[in-house]
């Protein structure tokens, strides 16, 4: 029996490991633009340094996230790894893109203490408002903020 097509052993690994088939379907596409990357190549004759490139050139030419680029270093190691059967050895400098650490802000320091003195005023507004905080409910959050600076401002 002839052996499978590289994609269809992919997909082929990433089912029996129960990977989801939306993981499979951008797996697969992070597999095929590597491959096309380096002008249709077969991985295995590619290493590290041709890895290292194509998320550079993920970084630095496409701009893409931090999350983008580790999913599709994810790939190509899921590829080397089950498919290939081979560990791939990268140098310890080697740069992994970073998730920013921004947390978004509801409400200034100004704008909170505000907040909370109206709240002292009007304590029926504050249960909510502190539910939504404690609880970890940014939408709800978000709108008691709302609510509460609209009283503010008006």
């Amino acid at each position: 029996m002839a052996e499978k097509k590289l994609f269809n052993q992919v997909a082929d690994a990433l089912r029996v490991k129960h990977y989801s088939y939306r993981t499979e379907q951008t797996y697969v596409d992070w597999i095929r633009r590597y491959i096309l990357f380096h002008n249709k190549r077969h991985p295995s004759e590619m290493g590290e340094t041709e890895v290292q490139a194509f998320i550079i050139y993920l970084a630095t030419e496409r701009n893409l996230s931090a999350s983008s680029q580790n999913q599709a270093l994810s790939a190509i190691l899921f590829l080397y790894r089950h498919i290939l059967q081979r560990e791939l050895a990268f140098p310890p400098e080697i740069i992994r893109a970073k998730k920013a650490s921004h947390l978004p802000t509801v409400l200034s320091n100004r704008k909170h203490w505000r907040s909370s003195a109206i709240c002292r005023v009007q304590p029926n507004l504050w249960p909510n408002f502190s539910t939504a905080v404690a609880c970890g409910s940014w939408n709800v959050c978000a709108c008691a903020s709302r609510i509460l600076i609209s009283i503010i401002t008006n």
